[in-house]
């Protein structure tokens, strides 16, 4: 089955009860029994609901996994994966990446003695070196958050499998349009599925896809005890979302390509960020293992203050100012005080992230209108 017959057919069915063609909410709590235990396979909806079910086969399907769990939120979904990890524990991340990821396991899960270590996993050297007897997970983003490096998954699924260590794959800049990890060698791959999955900035979600039975078994069982499950509004407007992902995605990688080239050209901009770009250290691994460069862009100004980019940020129109990414309007943010604040300015520094930096979601607008709202705006500076 071809990726845009997935997102309409894969692992979804007609409501068996009344034939309805998109699957219905199941807006309940709980479900009658005919006596203990006996039952039509839901007991309580926490534990389970056909929404939320039919959401997870179709998620599954289209990231080429076996299995997927839903989670009320990107960062819900990353705390089950914590709480597989155990006290002396240890995690390899990437030193670039969403701060949100960053602070829940620095300000959450170091107090319980799991311990983080970030890196450059373009150096895959440096990468084996760091590897322990106490190294349980791998964590990549890939491009990553918000300096768009690019990380060879199967490269480094590669190194953890010669050492016993799983990896996880934060999929959520791509979407499982243009990139499966599991197909790499990913275990899990994790999206925030109110981004591209969903779309249209109307819900937050969260998922984990896997292929291994007993990794699903494990955080199906963290997902009831926990309890941190999306209603099933919310797992209906995923579900809406991703019947138009293939479509909403390419129009966003075709509109960025013309917006990198308008920035580049730019006299205020001083470096333009895209894997697409063949001069990006990260291109050539990008091209083989995506199948197009996305709708993420970031670029520094010359002009290199944070007053500088409060200027421009200030003065687009079709371009909102906000958090978040992936939606059909695109966005614009400034990490270093919104998405990545969290995150010590020195270790922001460090990966390039600098107090000038401007991030932008491209989203399904016309491009000309965008590059004209991009140039208006860095003229006031």
């Amino acid at each position: 089955m071809k990726f845009a017959t997935k997102v309409i057919h894969g692992g979804l069915s007609a409501d068996p009860q009344t034939g309805a063609v998109m699957t219905p909410i199941y807006q309940t709590s709980t479900y009658k029994q005919d006596s203990p235990g006996v039952h039509k396979g839901y007991e309580y909806a926490r534990t389970q609901n056909p929404t939320r079910g039919a959401l997870e086969a179709n998620l599954a399907s289209i990231e080429n996994g076996k299995h997927a769990v839903c989670f009320g939120s990107g960062l819900a979904a990353q705390d089950a994966v914590m709480k597989l990890l155990e006290p002396g524990d240890e995690i390899i991340s990437t030193n670039d990446l969403y701060g949100g990821s960053y602070r829940q396991m620095m300000a959450v899960y170091a107090k319980y003695g799991i311990k983080c270590t970030f890196l450059d996993m373009s150096n895959l050297q440096e990468l084996k070196d760091a590897i322990n007897d106490n190294t349980k997970l791998i964590w990549a983003e890939t491009p990553t958050n918000p300096m768009l490096k690019i990380i060879d998954v199967q490269a480094i699924c590669d190194i953890a499998k010669d050492k016993g260590v799983q990896v996880l794959v934060d999929n959520t800049f791509c979407s499982p349009y243009l990139q499966n990890p599991l197909d790499l060698g990913a275990d899990i791959v994790l999206h925030s599925a109110t981004k591209y999955l969903g779309g249209h900035s109307d819900v937050v979600h969260g998922c984990l896809i896997m292929k291994d039975d007993g990794i699903h078994d494990k955080l199906r069982f963290i997902q009831n005890a926990s309890g941190a499950v999306p209603g099933p509004q919310d797992c209906f407007l995923i579900l809406r979302g991703i019947k138009t992902l293939h479509l909403r995605v390419q129009r966003a990688c075709d509109s960025a390509k013309k917006i990198v080239d308008f920035l580049q050209g730019h006299d205020a901009v001083s470096k333009v960020y895209y894997p697409g770009l063949e001069e990006h250290p990260g291109h050539e691994i990008a091209a083989s293992q995506m199948k197009d460069f996305g709708g993420m862009i970031s670029f520094d100004l010359k002009k290199n203050t944070q007053e500088a980019s409060y200027t421009v940020l200030s003065n687009t129109h079709y371009f909102t100012l906000a958090e978040s990414l992936g939606g059909v309007e695109s966005l614009i943010g400034h990490p270093a005080s919104m998405t990545h604040a969290s995150i010590p300015k020195e270790d922001r520094l460090k990966v390039g992230l600098t107090d000038s930096l401007i991030r932008i979601s491209v989203g399904v607008e016309d491009p000309d209108d965008l590059i004209a709202d991009l140039d208006k705006a860095l003229k006031t500076i």
